[in-house]
């Protein structure tokens, strides 16, 4: 009777390790033709995906007009936009489809916005925020480069 507990338990470990590996490490992904790595998405997610892209792009451009004109306030409500408290909303079936690698770049991505808020409204120092907008981009350049969406 103790060898069949054993079994089972590996066996259970075995599953559990397959399915941590596929939604936690790798999502649901495939190889595209340009050798990127594809994230496969329902419309709806791929949909939503997309406006999370977009809403980053439209606070870069507002981070960037706040540059030029040296109103802090505007680079400080632009980040905050896509902050951290940006991924309360985003669904457990598209976490899940993502691969760890794309997880923490996001991660990283909305807590460099958090603190570029925070920078933005404490030092007031316009070339601090263009020197945060450029790592931030940096980790955009990297993600876009490694991962397409379908």
């Amino acid at each position: 009777m103790a060898k069949l507990g054993w079994i089972l338990f590996l066996i259970m470990t075995a599953i559990a390790s397959a399915l941590a590996y596929k939604f936690i490490i790798s999502g649901d992904t495939e190889l595209a033709p340009d050798g990127r790595t594809t994230i496969l998405f329902e419309d709806s997610e791929r949909t939503f995906f997309l406006t999370e892209m977009r809403n980053f792009l439209i606070a870069v451009q507002q981070i960037t007009d706040g540059i030029e004109k040296d109103d802090m306030t505007q680079i400080a409500n632009a980040a905050k936009k896509v902050g951290s408290g940006d991924l309360a909303h985003v669904p457990a079936g598209i976490m899940a489809k993502l691969p760890l690698a794309t997880k923490k770049m996001g991660l990283s991505t909305h807590k460099a916005f958090d603190q570029m808020a925070m920078d933005a409204e404490s030092l007031g120092d316009k070339d601090h925020s263009l020197s945060q907008l450029n790592q931030i981009l940096s980790t955009c350049t990297a993600c876009h480069a490694l991962y397409r969406v379908h």
